[in-house]
């Protein structure tokens, strides 16, 4: 309950957001229209990074008899 109290944002920061971020952020908001083409590109990038490292953790698709990852589980 503490953690879900503290994440809000205080009266003077809500002032300062925009209509999407109020209520949810401190701080200045955006300087500028940039800023949310940043946040957005380095989200795709998140969310490709994290897809794959799932994906080749799950199934790495290593099929080689003499690839490293074989002689490490020979003991």
């Amino acid at each position: 309950m503490l953690l879900t109290i503290a994440t809000y944002a205080c009266p003077e920061c809500e002032k300062q957001q925009p209509k999407i971020l109020r209520g949810i952020a401190h701080g200045a908001g955006p300087e500028s229209q940039w800023d949310y083409v940043i946040v957005w590109a380095i989200v795709a990038i998140v969310v490709v990074t994290l897809f794959f490292a799932v994906k080749w953790t799950i199934k790495p698709g290593e099929k080689d008899p003499n690839h490293i990852k074989r002689t490490l589980y020979k003991f």
